[in-house]
């Protein structure tokens, strides 16, 4: 759960079918609420607080990568013609 992984990625490490781990996981939440110690902000909270975010935006789109054609016309065996 540190890493924030899936679920999907859990089954994947473990073998362990995916019923079984959000059952665990809910048994950790329900735990480390009824302790008390362990306690997230609350929604108004966050809002009362004077906290800047910063948010970085990655662009992650996946763009075709412009090749040079292969063959007899490409780029560098009319470099090769012109040196000869």
């Amino acid at each position: 759960m540190r890493e924030y992984r899936t679920y999907a990625h859990i089954v994947a490490n473990y073998g362990v079918h995916e019923s079984q781990i959000v059952r665990c996981v809910r048994c950790s939440e329900v735990s480390l609420i009824k302790d008390g110690t362990f306690r997230l902000p609350e929604k108004k909270e966050l809002l009362k607080q004077n906290t800047n975010y910063e948010v970085v935006l990655i662009d992650a789109t996946e763009t075709p990568i412009e090749r040079p054609k292969r063959g007899k016309n490409s780029i560098t065996s009319e470099r090769k013609n012109a040196i000869q």
